[in-house]
This record gives C-alpha cells, structure tokens and sequence, in this order.
C-alpha cells in the first residue's frame, strides 16, 4: 500500500504554471511556514511526452496524494484532456478537494469553476499562500466529517477566517 502524504495540484499548464510555481517557490522560502509535500515531485514530464504518457504519470502522482488542490482561472472549466481527469480521479479517489480562484473570489466561481464540481464536497478559496496554507491544515477534516454525513456541496470559508490570516 502506498503512503498518500502528497499535495496534488492540478492547473492549466499553458496559462496559469506561473501560480504554481510561486506556490512552489513559496514553499522552498526560509522565511514561512507554508509546505506540502508537492506529488509533481514524483516522476518528470518530458516535453515531447505523449498523451498516455503523461496521463499515465499523472495517475502515478495521484495515487499518493492525500489532497487535491485545482487553480482555476479563465480556461480551466474547458480542460478535458487532462485537468478534467485528474478532477474526476481526485473524485473517485474519495480526495478532500479545494478549488483555489485566481482570480481572488473567496466562494465558487460559477463563472470559471468546472461544471463537474459545482455539485462536490468542496472548499472554494482566494490565491493566497494564507488561506492556501489554512485550507490545506484544516479541510481534510472538515471533509471528512462532512462526507461522513453526505454533504455534496461547495464551500467556503466565512470572512473571519480570512480577517484572522489577516486578509
């Protein structure tokens, strides 16, 4: 059995890596506090890499996450070669899931959120290495509690939470 400690982030490769590199720059920043354990790490893409090699290492990835972080932006509703897979194994996988907004809204986009979470267990938050870091510390519980009673909906943080981080 595989030891699911990971982060996995999913995104849109061509438009929005540079959120998800800062998030990894962050990460490696002596200065913070904010860490994961980040799944990319696990096995590398090649460029010239196929199709079903690269959806076959995303699945390797996948199966040692213990959470499913997905940045959403203008594009990423419209994902269906790969981000719109990883979205529906995270599912299956049972992940606890947060959906990150780039674009600051601190609820589901509907505008910009995939069609196949709109009606998920899942907590909604702003970019923000805080509440980035807060989500990742305090949703797998939250999830967890809430699945057990057959919640299927979006969430999100209230604003106090965000007014104790300081946002």
């Amino acid at each position: 059995m595989v030891y699911a400690n990971k982060t996995y982030i999913a995104f849109d490769a061509d438009n929005d890596i540079h959120y998800y590199r800062l998030m990894c720059a962050r990460k490696h920043n002596d200065n913070t506090s904010f860490n994961f354990y980040d799944a990319h790490d696990l096995n590398n893409l090649r460029s010239y890499a196929s199709e079903e090699q690269i959806k076959r290492k995303l699945s390797e990835r996948m199966q040692n996450a213990k959470i499913f972080i997905l940045l959403v932006w203008e594009n990423t509703k419209n994902l269906f070669k790969f981000v719109r897979r990883e979205i529906e194994q995270a599912i299956k996988k049972g992940l606890p899931i947060i959906v990150v907004n780039l674009n600051g809204k601190r609820s589901m986009d509907t505008n910009l959120c995939p069609a196949i979470l709109k009606d998920e267990l899942a907590i909604h938050i702003s970019y923000n290495q805080k509440i980035i870091e807060y989500a990742m510390n305090n949703w797998i519980n939250s999830f967890y509690e809430l699945k057990q009673e057959w919640n299927t909906w979006p969430y999100y943080y209230k604003q106090n939470i965000y007014q104790n981080l300081w946002l």
